[in-house]
Order: C-alpha cells, then sequence, then structure tokens
C-alpha cells in the first residue's frame, strides 16, 4: 500500500474531470446515475443491529468458540492454554482520561466472559498540536488503571494526526478463560436478570462536563458534585463483579454501555432468543445520572450506563449466587425474568423502547 499522502495525491488527481470521462450509466428507468438520489447517511452511534449482523457473518474455524454476534463483547478462542479471550473499543466519547476510560471499558468486556483481564494493546492518536507532557499524563492514567484491573501495557501503536480533533485511543484486551467462558446470549426461559451497579454512572460523568451552566440550574450542587466523580466512584468498572458473577454460575452476563440499559437488556434478550420482563420499580438508578439526564431532556434509560453489570442466573443457582455477590461487597438485586418469546417488556406489558443511539448523541 501507498504512503497516505501519495494516497491523497490519487484520490485528487481521481476527483478532478477530464476530457474523456463518460457520461455517468442511465439507470432502469433512463436518468443518469448521478440524478439518484444518494444513499441516507448513517447516524452517530453504533450500527443499526441489521446491517451489522450482515457486516459480521462470516465462517468460523473450529477454534472460535465465540465469534462476532450481536450483543456479544468479547471473543473467545480456543488454544493449547486454554480460551484466549479478546476484545476491542475505542473510546470518542469522553476526552479526560481517555487512557484509563479506554483500559476499563476494554477490560470489563473481557471480564463479562469469566475471563480476567490480563494484556492490552492500544492505538493512541493524538491531534496536531498535543504536548509531551498531554502524552506523558494520557499513558500515566491508562497504567495506572491497569494496575486496577491486573493487567499489563504489551504493545500498540502512537503518533500525532489531524486526522483526529481529540485524543482517541483504540484499546484491546486479552485474557485467558481459565474454565468455561460466559456470553451474552445465554439466558433461559426462567433465568433470573439480575443487576450489579447503577445507572447511568459513565452518562451522569459525561453530561456533568459537557452540559452548559444555564442547564445545570435545577441539579444540585452536591449531585453535581458526585456526578463529576463518578468515573472514580462509584467508578464504571465491572470486572470485580463480572468474575465473581462468573464463578456464581452466571449464565449470562453483560455490560451496558452506549445505549444505556435500554439496549444492554435488549441486546441480551436478542442474543439469548428470549423475551425479558423487567419489574421498572427495582431497577438501581444513580440518582446524579437521572438528575442530569432530566436537565438535559434525556432519557436515562439510553443513557451510557458503563458500570453497570448484567447477569442472568437459572433459578436453582439465583439465591446462593445473590449472597456470594453481597459478601464479595457487590449490591446485586433481580430486576427481572427470561421467558419464551422476544423483546423487553416492562411488568404491565408495555415495550421498553431501545436505544441503538445513545442519548448523549442527542446533545
Amino acid at each position: 500500500m501507498g504512503r497516505p499522502r501519495e494516497r491523497a495525491r490519487y484520490h485528487a488527481a481521481m476527483s478532478e474531470p477530464t476530457s474523456n470521462q463518460r457520461t455517468p450509466a442511465p439507470t432502469d428507468d433512463g436518468s443518469p446515475a448521478a440524478d439518484r438520489a444518494a444513499p441516507d447517511p448513517l447516524p452517530p452511534g453504533k450500527l443499526a443491529p441489521e446491517l451489522l449482523a450482515r457486516l459480521i457473518e462470516t465462517r468460523l474455524p473450529p477454534e472460535v468458540r465465540l465469534g462476532p454476534r450481536i450483543g456479544e463483547d468479547a471473543c473467545a478462542i480456543e488454544v493449547a492454554a486454554g480460551t484466549l479471550v479478546a476484545a476491542t473499543d475505542p473510546i470518542t466519547l469522553t476526552g479526560s482520561g481517555v487512557g484509563a476510560h479506554a483500559v476499563v471499558v476494554n477490560a470489563n468486556d473481557v471480564a463479562v466472559t469469566g475471563a480476567r483481564p490480563r494484556w492490552f494493546l492500544a492505538c493512541v492518536l493524538l491531534p496536531e498540536g498535543s504536548t509531551a507532557s498531554e502524552a506523558q499524563a494520557l499513558f500515566a492514567g491508562m497504567r495506572r488503571a491497569l494496575d486496577e484491573v491486573g493487567a499489563v501495557l504489551v504493545g500498540g501503536h502512537t503518533e500525532v494526526t489531524g486526522a483526529v480533533r481529540q485524543p482517541l485511543v483504540v484499546g484491546q484486551m486479552l485474557g485467558m478463560a481459565e474454565e468455561r467462558t460466559v456470553p451474552t446470549g445465554g439466558l433461559r426461559p426462567g433465568d433470573a436478570v439480575v443487576q450489579v451497579g447503577p445507572a447511568p454512572v459513565e452518562g451522569a460523568a459525561v453530561l456533568a462536563e459537557v452540559l452548559p451552566s444555564e442547564r445545570l440550574a435545577t441539579v444540585s450542587d452536591d449531585s453535581l458534585d458526585v456526578a463529576r466523580s463518578a468515573l472514580e466512584a462509584p467508578g464504571i468498572s465491572v470486572v470485580e463483579p463480572a468474575l465473581a458473577a462468573a464463578r456464581a454460575g452466571a449464565a449470562a452476563l453483560h455490560d451496558p454501555t452506549e445505549g444505556g440499559l435500554s439496549a444492554g437488556l435488549h441486546e441480551m434478550a436478542d442474543a439469548s432468543g428470549v423475551a425479558l420482563t423487567l419489574e421498572p420499580d427495582r431497577i438501581a438508578w444513580f440518582d446524579p445520572g437521572v438528575a442530569l439526564c432530566a436537565a438535559a431532556g434525556l432519557d436515562p434509560w439510553g443513557t451510557l450506563a458503563s458500570g453497570t453489570l448484567l447477569a442472568g442466573f437459572a433459578p436453582d443457582r439465583l439465591e446462593a449466587a445473590l449472597r456470594d455477590l453481597a459478601r464479595a461487597g457487590h449490591d446485586a438485586i433481580v430486576i427481572g425474568r427470561a421467558e419464551a418469546g422476544s423483546g423487553v417488556l416492562l411488568a404491565d406489558g408495555t415495550p421498553l423502547p431501545r436505544h441503538d443511539r445513545d442519548e448523549l448523541s442527542r446533545l
């Protein structure tokens, strides 16, 4: 492949009109192709599930135990030493602490398979004008986060580029599953759906930073203070509760992120081929996040929910699992049940709206 500058010249040349350019071929109705309406651009956020399913459809070799599927956060590959679990995610919605954020988000995706995160790679793109001290701060935050989850930086790529306007970190976390891997789509009719950790913690932290002061007038100073430090306390890591839930026999695990609890619950239901019926009064809400969503006119159901874990347990494992999680210091509550069917319903039969785009994208 050519160097980027050479490719740019090539594309520029190809865009200039020449004397031998042909008229666009006519369409079936006789009109030139250039007259056809341009396709609608994709909206920001996650791709629509129907499109994504077509894009990731592939034939997998036998060593791939868990491949690309809607709702699954990581892959699992059988190797000689066991099962290698890998996950990758970019951090694009937050700028401060982006290195640490990339570690935690990717560690979460590995941990919800039941594997301990161990090795991290990072592609770090810095905007033009970045300083050495800013790069050092980004990597210092990354290393602190790696220490907290018990992983190490083993490789990656770093450059300054005009292609980005703020630091962008694309992380990849790997880990080894000691025994089994836990999928997102492991729910069966009759299983309980358990929530560990309130929502929306990450959304609260972002809103506290980006909302203009006039829109924060209805939010108390105490709530703002809690929200501004929410990435540290209560934090957005679900590594330890996910591993504890896996040890307790979880049939399914998922960490909702973009699209909030709504997207996460729909992803679990779709991946499992079941319907979920929820008790909305039992949802654990992060009060500062709810207050900030109200100030911004956003739905907390669809707002960034990193820091929350969704787990599924068979009825015969549920009570013991709740006790194990409590002993480990993780507040867990049953919020619903899996049933035959599809979709996500509230207890009164009302469908839970699906937020495929995060509410923050509306700001």
